[in-house]
Formats: C-alpha cells, structure tokens, sequence
C-alpha cells in the first residue's frame, strides 16, 4: 500500500460508497489519511436505558435493531422505525418525516443515541433522536468484541458522513491503512526546525493523534498542527507570486500633484482621510515600476468607488486602458453611470459590456449621455484604443476582448473570481498591468493575511460626511404592526423599502420538511394584499433573467415601485439613495457578514435610513448574534465577532475561500497565522524556487492552484 494508491484497489467498495467517495473528493490512500474527524465523542456521557427518566435529554450506547419505514396510522406521515438495546433493556427510536434513516444504519449496527426521553400509552421512545455508528461501545455495553478492559471511557472520533458512506466505515478503513505501516513511509512536509520552533508533532504522530487520541490534548495538539500546515502551503504560494511579481515589470504612473487635485477636485464630496490615504498607496504603487497588487476593502458605502475612479484617471491620463471587472450586470450598469459623473467633465470615453448588450458614452448625438452600440463596432474601437476605460461582466474575459495598451485592471467583490480568471485580464508582452481588487465583504484580519497574502491592503474605516448610521431594530413577533405603519410613514414622506426573504419558493411539502420560512413569492402576495395594499410591489430573485433584473431594478430606481421583495440578489451593488428601509426576515437564516451587506443598501443617500431585523427562532444564541449585529460600529468589528461566535467552519461558508474545515480553524488563531505567514515568507525570500527545499518544492508542484472564490 502506498499513499497514491486508489481506495479500490484496497477496499470493496459498493457503488453507493463510490459515488459517496467522489462527491466528497476520496480516492487515493493519502485523501483518506487526510479526511479528519468532524468532533470526537466520549462514552463518559452514556446513560443506560433502564435508568432514563420521562422528558429526561438522555445519551444512549447500545445496537440497534428492528430497523424498518413506515407511515403513521392516520396522518400517513413517512417515518422511519428502530429499537436500541444496551445491558440493562431497550427502547423504541421514532423519526418522523425521515424514512432515509432505516437504510443509513445497518442492522446491529453499534450506535450512540441521543434525545428526549418521551411516554406515549405506556411505551417510552426517543422522537427524532440524533444516531451515529460508533467505532465500539464503552464497557459494560453489548458482547466482549465491544469490551475494552482498560478504562471505563474512551474518545472515538466522528467523521462527516454523506449518502453512502459512515463514519463506522471510515474509521475501520483508516485502521487498515494504519496497520499497513504506510504512516511510517510518509515524508514530513514541514521542515524539522519548524516544528521545533513552535512545538508541532511531526506527521506520524499528528496522524495517530487525529484519528485515535488518547485524550483531547492528543487531538487538539494534531489539529493545531495540520492547520498550520495548511495555511502554511498557502502563505508558501502567495508569497511566490508575491516575488514573483516584484521581479516583474509595469507601467510608470506619476500623475503630477495638480493634476490629482484637479480631478478629485471636482467631487461632489470632500474625500475622507481613509479615502486619501488609499488614493496616494495606489498612486505610490502605480508609480514603483512593478504591478500594483492591493486590496481595497471597505463598507458598503465607505467610498471605493471614488477611489477607484481616481486610480482609473491615473491611468487613462497616462494614455492606458483600463478594464474594470464587476460580478454582475445590475453593478456593472450602475459602475457605468456613476463613472459617467466622474469623468463627464473630461473627453474620455467608457464603455460598457456585458452578456445583454453594450454601451458607449459620450453619444455623438447627445454629448451628455450614452448610446447603445453592436459588440463588434465596441470591440473594435477598444483593440484601436479609443475606449480607454471598459467596464463588464465576466464579458470582459472573453477572447474577442482585446486591449490596446491595457494598463490597469479593477475588480469589484473580488473574492467572486478565481485567480484563472483574473489572469485572462492581463498582458501578453512582458509589463503586468496593475491591480486593484475592491470587496465590501468584511474580512477578518486573519483571513485577509492568508486568502490574500499576495496582496498589499488598504482599508477605508470611515463613512463619508452626512451618512446618518443606520437604525437597526431586531422586531418581535408582536411588534409587527407597529413596524409595518413606521414604513407607511416612511412611504408617505417618498422613501422606498427592501424586504428580503431566504427562500424564493414554498417548499413542496411532499417532498422535503415545511420550514417555517418567509419566501419572496408569497410574502410579496401577503403584503399586497394584507399589508400594503395601496403601495406598488414587485419581486426580484435568483432565477430572473438579467433582462427581467435589469427591468425591475430600472423601475425601482425610477420608483415606479414602492417595495422590493427580493432575496439576498441584492446584496451587492445595489444602489438606490431613495431606499431607506430594508426588512430581513429569517434573520437566523443569514451570516452576520450577509446582514452587514444587506444592510448596507440603504446607507446610500442622506435620508435617516431603517433596518428592521424579523427572527422566528428564540435562541440564546440567535439572540446574541442579532445583538451583535445591532450594535457593531463597523464590518471589521462584525466579523470579527463572527469569527468568534459562530465558529470558523460557519464563517461565511468555507467553501468561498477554499480552505478546509481545518484550515479555517488556523483563522481564529492570528498568532498561528503569522508564523506561518512569516515563515513561508522567510523561505521564499531566501530562495524563490526553493531549491533547497525539494520536498516543498514538489508538495506545492501536485497541489492544486490555491484561489478563492
């Protein structure tokens, strides 16, 4: 057995287990290795069945048996059958509308149950009670192949289970590949000094550890140290490219002094000092000879866009393109109109494309506005360079968009791209062009240093002069009323209101569980007809064509209609001033960095603006994180609480960033990520291919091209 070696080549595998393998990325030895225990449980917790108490929470180890579906006698529920039984008796398991769990478990299978102790005619069970396999049961409990004889309790790892394949399963396929010996073969990617310096097990330890810990210091010594690994691979990667780009040549950008006073000059603002403090590092950068890679991050409405158009200047007075990437058609339009006012003083022109269309300003016939114009006719002024700024869509990245003398790229909500396709926007001859990334998705430090270690930051911490912040209520159930005629005044004095939903349908109750969940379509039709019956109402989701997006953001714009229902579609680059009043329902439903977004739409004009935040649920901890939302004086500070409260494996969704559940528990470390960061950094410096470190060197050669989406 070797670490490359496919799991089929050692294990039978049934087709269910396959395709559970593939969904989850299994497929070699090593994978498997590396697919670590979500939590580890402790038979200390057991209670035995005989002593459980009616409406005592109770945690069982025992087999279960018996296991079957079935339907209720009059509500023709579909439901799922079982009895557990441990040394002193058993009990019955019921699951209501979750038939799937009789074929998930096997027949005398070991488990651990827990639930609510509950009484019905004389018989106790447990109703939808939590279940897992388990690797043996604790002492005491079933025959002596499930006996240990050494201590009263032990850990016994969990790992995150899909359709077909259990947490039983891959625990006894790791021990086989355990007893192989193959740990001993592995190679040790962090070099030994390293795992000195910071008291980090080597690989076969932090292996053994992981998967079979002795105590939950074992555990957590191994967790700590593959997650340093893997943000340290990660820091090894940015800092090549970092280096790499350093060696690379640009375009000199030195715009004289007046000639930036001049155009900011003519701002219908007074800049903030966040503002000019990101103008004069983009300006430096621009000026270095090698390609600007910098961050811009900031709130919604903190003013990113006034300091790219300053950075898009620099260069077009430089007599270079620039190409200005958005992720979706509604912002790109909006981009397009707002450059106009920035540069309608100036003869530049701007271009506009995106999958619906294109567009050109200044128009010869109305020198004022835009004109529509063919995609070929916009294509061809660009590659002759008559069009110095474009913006678009993912239309940008097209082959049949060619530059001229393309000197600057920006890209709006950047973690949206992946680095492929970042690189279709530069150059094919030996200068990069500059880049500027823009988010206002509210960034960790810690997530910052690592997703976006090859990029310099700048951060704008302050709201322009005459933004009122918003108020932001969290509203009860009985206070629904009161909040509904606010928004009437509000509508009355000419405002406008968001009210978003999580879901765009109803479910279909014959086929999945009937959340108690508000969806846009029929709050849309409850408001019409219960709420705002004299208000014009409309709704926007998802699955809309861009052409019926573009239609009703166009009329909410115009307000030709009072109320937008919508689903989290607006979160970016929705700019209406007029809106002042946005309601979230489901709030419990969203991430603390989702709320901020949505919150931050009706922060664009100077009006007095509401944020109304409706929850079903009344947990603690619900409770607490609305609080939090609230009362943060900022994204920065939101999503730092979030990082601590919610958990790393929640924050945002890992999947957006790339890293595993582990990496993500590095985030939470800000010690943790410097050192890797530094280390990595350190090594690069030193030797850019590393040369000297061949087992670095082909660990990041077989990896994957770390990017984020």
């Amino acid at each position: 057995m070797t670490p490359d070696d496919l799991l089929e080549e050692h294990f039978r595998l049934q087709g269910d287990q396959k395709k559970a393998l593939k969904k989850i990325g299994l497929s070699t030895v090593q994978d498997l290795l590396y697919y670590f225990p979500s939590r580890y449980g402790d038979t200390a917790e057991v209670t035995s069945i005989s002593g459980s108490e009616i409406k005592q929470n109770a945690v069982f180890f025992g087999k279960v048996s018996g296991l079957k579906t079935s339907k209720g006698f009059r509500s023709k529920i579909a439901m799922a059958e079982a009895w557990l039984e441990d040394e002193s008796g058993r009990i019955k398991l019921v699951w209501f509308h979750q038939p799937y769990i009789a074929k998930m478990i096997h027949e005398g299978a070991s488990v651990r149950v827990e639930g609510k102790v509950t009484e019905r005619k004389g018989e106790r069970y447990l109703s939808n009670p939590k279940i897992e396999t388990v690797v043996k049961l604790p002492l005491g409990v079933g025959d002596s192949l499930f006996t240990t004889s050494d201590t009263d309790h032990f850990l016994y790892p969990v790992y995150p289970e899909t359709q077909g394949l259990t947490s039983n399963w891959i625990y006894h396929a790791l021990q086989k590949i355990f007893k192989s010996g193959i740990i001993d073969t592995l190679t040790d990617p962090i070099p030994e000094d390293i795992l000195k310096k910071y008291n980090l097990p080597t690989l076969h330890t932090a292996l053994v550890w992981i998967h079979s810990p002795k105590n939950q210091d074992n555990a957590l010594s191994a967790r700590k140290r593959f997650s340093f690994e893997e943000v340290f691979f990660i820091q090894l990667q940015k800092q090549q490219e970092k280096q790499k780009l350093l060696k690379t040549g640009s375009f000199v950008i030195k715009p004289t002094k007046n000639e930036m006073a001049d155009f900011i000059g003519e701002f219908p603002f007074k800049p903030t000092a966040g503002q000019n403090g990101a103008i004069q590092d983009i300006l430096r950068d621009m000026g270095s000879g090698h390609p600007m890679a910098r961050l811009l991050e900031g709130d919604v409405g903190s003013g990113k866009t006034a300091v790219a158009a300053a950075a898009v200047y620099a260069a077009a007075n430089a007599d270079l393109q620039v190409a200005y990437m958005v992720p979706t058609e509604i912002l790109a339009r909006q981009h397009f109109e707002s450059f106009i006012k920035y540069f309608s003083h100036l003869n530049v022109q701007i271009g506009l494309i995106t999958g619906s269309g294109c567009k050109k300003f200044p128009s010869k016939l109305n020198p004022d506005g835009w004109t529509t114009i063919s995609r070929p006719q916009l294509l061809k002024w660009l590659a002759n360079g008559e069009i110095p700024i474009l913006i678009g869509t993912h239309a940008l990245i097209q082959k049949s968009v060619k530059f001229k003398n393309l000197g600057l790229v920006i890209i709006d909500e950047q973690h949206r791209f992946g680095t492929l396709q970042r690189q279709k926007l530069t150059r094919k001859d030996a200068l990069s062009p500059h880049l500027l990334s823009m988010t206002a998705t509210p960034i960790p430090r810690t997530l910052a240093l690592t997703v976006y270690g090859d990029l310099d930051l700048s951060l704008l911490q302050e709201m322009p002069a005459g933004r009122k912040p918003v108020i932001t209520q969290i509203v009860l159930p009985t206070e629904r009323d009161a909040t509904y005629e606010h928004i009437r005044k509000e509508m009355a004095a000419g405002r406008q209101a968001y009210v978003i939903c999580p879901r765009i349908n109803e479910p279909d109750p014959n086929k999945e569980a009937v959340l108690n969940v508000k969806s846009v379509k029929e709050e849309a039709e409850r408001l019409r007809k219960k709420v705002f019956p004299h208000h014009r109402i409309e709704i926007l989701h998802s699955k809309m064509t861009p052409a019926e997006k573009e239609k009703i953001m166009g009329e909410f714009e115009e307000h030709r209609i009072d109320i937008l229902v919508s689903t989290s579609v607006v979160e970016v680059g929705v700019n209406v001033p007029n809106s002042t009043i946005i309601i979230i329902e489901g709030a419990e439903r969203f991430g603390l960095a989702q709320l901020h977004q949505l919150r931050g739409r009706v922060i664009r004009g100077n009006h007095q603006a509401y944020c109304f935040v409706f929850a079903e649920t009344k947990s603690q901890k619900t409770i607490d994180r609305l609080k939090a939302f609230k009362n943060a004086k900022n994204g920065f500070e939101l999503a730092e609480y979030d990082l601590s409260l919610r958990g790393s494996g929640e924050l945002y969704g890992r999947k957006q960033w790339g890293l595993t559940d582990i990496g993500m528990e590095a985030i939470r470390n800000i010690k943790m990520v410097e050192a890797a960061r530094n280390e990595a950094r350190q090594i690069v410096e030193e030797d850019l291919e590393l040369a000297h470190y061949p087992i670095l060197k082909k660990i990041l050669s077989t990896k994957k091209e770390i990017h984020f989406e």
